[in-house]
């Protein structure tokens, strides 16, 4: 790994020559299309329109870029996850779930599938810091959608001997399994098909 102790680093409250989002929104495009060991740190940096230089200072190494990039995913496409938490039932809060996981994995001008899922698929290529930042991301919106169903069980919304966990695990299998699909061209119409199959099982708790 390059040593960034020694890098020119912009001086504070100068700016950098670049807007740091929207490079930052290019290198997540990136990830998503190629995969985290699809795209070289060069490749990175001209897609960013930034040099390695600057990469380095701005950003760290490639596996904090794509922490950064993974975080950006998650409040952008990927934030249909948060906004089906809102929903008034636990049904609804299902059905928001695995429909905008068809929508963020197949919306034009996009690549298909999930960055995350992408992430997963090239772990052993990751260094600590980047499995690491997978595993929170994916188990923070795992324990968010059993504590979302642990509440509709005490709403009674949903049975009381419902598994909370294992519905939120159902879910994020279903989200993960869609995500696959569309990376291998499953279009969305497809998708839906197989969201409402999973939702009537989902439905019959």
């Amino acid at each position: 790994m390059l040593d960034v102790e020694g890098i020119e680093r912009a001086p504070v409250g100068r700016p950098r020559g670049f807007d740091a989002d929207k490079a930052l929104e290019r290198a997540m495009m990136v990830f998503w299309k190629e995969g985290y060991d699809g795209v070289s740190l060069s490749e990175l940096a001209r897609a960013m329109g930034i040099t390695k230089t600057s990469l380095y200072a701005a950003y760290g190494n490639k596996e904090d870029l794509f922490r950064k990039a993974l975080e950006r995913y998650a409040e952008g496409p990927a934030s249909y996850a948060a906004r089906a938490l809102g929903e008034p039932t636990a049904k609804a809060v299902a059905t928001a779930y695995l429909t905008g996981s068809v929508r963020a994995t197949t919306q034009s001008g996009c690549p298909a599938g999930c960055l995350g899922v992408q992430g997963f698929m090239a772990a052993g290529h990751l260094g600590e810091t980047g499995r690491d930042a997978l595993r929170a991301w994916r188990d923070e919106d795992r324990a968010r959608l059993r504590d979302r169903f642990r509440r509709a069980v005490g709403e009674g919304d949903l049975p009381p001997d419902a598994d909370p966990e294992a519905l939120a695990h159902y879910l994020m299998t279903m989200a993960n399994g869609i995500a696959v699909q569309a990376a291998a061209g499953a279009g969305r119409d497809e998708l839906q098909r197989s969201v409402d199959v999973a939702l009537r099982a989902f439905l019959s708790v």
